[in-house]
């Protein structure tokens, strides 16, 4: 396997016969529908033969192959780096690491859900059903989550359930506050998530409570160590997810213990997106620079092998100038290929970021800026990962349209089972 990046006045046709492939593998792997491509895009070749063309180098095969230039040296007998246009050079296949593998699914049309659940079963051990809302006095709403639960237990998927500070006006820190400092209200909600887990045929579940107060760290990190106390001893998970801390000194940040939560839960998934998002200027969505040091500031205080690193399946639109939060938003990588290949406009990448962007104009004349995490992106990212010896990872959510990546996590990965 390789990533290519489509030149202007290629077509899948071409690029087909560059490297030697068939045509519907690389429009199956891509899930390309029939159309142009974009200059810029970035393809996955599923092929173990890179046909060298005019002006490669094994610096260049190394980063679109993810592969060290020592590996592909010794494993084609190379003793130079010098290169012919026209040589086949043999990529021998990664060594995939053992992972555990957590997303997110939003309950759906069953047969939707059905035909994603047996997509991603090869490449996942949990999927975490969203979501349950807390209220302030410790009880939580209802879901209609039966079906996705049966189905994930078919297909060798741990469900979990996704416990949320949710409301209707957005994540709600003034919930958390008000469950977790009264004693009896805490105890509540411990009691209804563990009940919750018997009656549902649920694994465990995920606690992801957004906005906590400073106020309220020590409450958060005790009332995780209690639920984890408690579901521990019925045979149940216990996962959390939390942003993307690279400081203490971040004053929105300072709710999440990660060395008191760390020891507390089973798992720990890091939300490492939304560096941008629809309120602030555009930018990249999950910068590789501040997803390295998000992922290096809890190792520092937790234990790795405790550590997801949640990846992003989409990304933003943004109006500029001057437009609000209401003008932005966000579109599944998918959406966003599209949107490019709709203006007819080429898509950039940032080699600093790892991430690709793009600018348009849209029919109304406004100025679009977009950026989302693409298939060299998310390589990138499951690369660091690897260097950095966690437990895996996973994403939000699985509805949102990325057709390459389960092709690209199967060749870093092999998802461990848990049932």
């Amino acid at each position: 396997m390789f990533i290519y990046t489509v030149k202007p006045g290629e077509s899948l046709f071409s690029i087909a016969g560059k490297f030697e492939v068939s045509f519907g593998a690389v429009q199956s792997v891509n899930g390309l529908p029939a159309g142009t491509l974009v200059p810029g895009q970035d393809i996955i070749i599923p092929a173990n033969t890179y046909v060298v063309q005019p002006g490669d180098s094994l610096y260049l095969i190394s980063r679109m192959s993810y592969l060290p230039v020592q590996t592909i040296m010794a494993a084609n007998g190379l003793s130079s780096p010098a290169l012919n246009a026209g040589q086949r050079i043999y990529l021998p296949p990664r060594s995939k690491v053992e992972a555990d593998n957590l997303s997110f699914i939003v309950p759906g049309e069953p047969s939707r859900m059905e035909a994603l659940v047996r997509v991603f079963e090869p490449i996942t051990t949990y999927i975490a059903i969203f979501d349950y809302h807390i209220t302030p006095e410790g009880r939580l709403s209802t879901l209609n989550d039966e079906f996705v639960i049966r189905t994930l237990r078919k297909h060798h998927i741990v469900p979990l359930a996704t416990i949320t500070n949710l409301t209707a006006a957005g994540f709600s820190p003034g919930h958390v506050t008000e469950v977790l400092r009264e004693e009896g209200r805490r105890n509540r909600l411990i009691e209804n998530i563990y009940r919750l887990l018997g009656s549902k045929n649920y694994g465990g579940a995920v606690i992801d409570f957004e906005r906590v107060r400073a106020g309220d760290r020590n409450a958060f990190t005790a009332f995780m160590s209690a639920l984890s106390r408690r579901l521990r001893a019925g045979g149940y998970t216990t996962a959390v997810a939390v942003p993307p801390k690279t400081s203490e000194d971040i004053p929105w940040m300072r709710g999440y213990d990660f060395a008191g939560i760390g020891g507390a839960a089973d798992l720990v998934f890091i939300m490492a997106y939304d560096w941008h998002e629809v309120s602030t200027p555009p930018g990249p969505v999950a910068p590789i620079g501040e997803v390295r040091k998000s992922l290096e500031f809890a190792i520092a205080r937790m234990d790795r092998s405790k550590i997801l690193l949640g990846l992003a399946r989409y990304g933003y639109d943004w109006v500029v100038p001057g437009a609000g939060p209401r003008d932005n938003r966000a579109v599944s990588v998918q959406t966003a290929i599209q949107t490019a290949s709709r203006y007819e406009v080429p898509i950039a990448y940032s080699l600093q970021d790892e991430q690709a962007y793009f600018a348009y104009t849209d029919q109304q004349g406004r100025q679009h800026v977009v950026w989302f995490e693409d298939i060299k992106g998310r390589a990138a990212k499951y690369n660091l990962a690897v260097e950095l010896r966690i437990r895996g990872g996973g994403s939000w959510h699985l509805g949102l349209e990325f057709p390459q990546s389960r092709y690209l996590v199967h060749s870093f990965i092999r998802a461990r089972k848990r049932i």
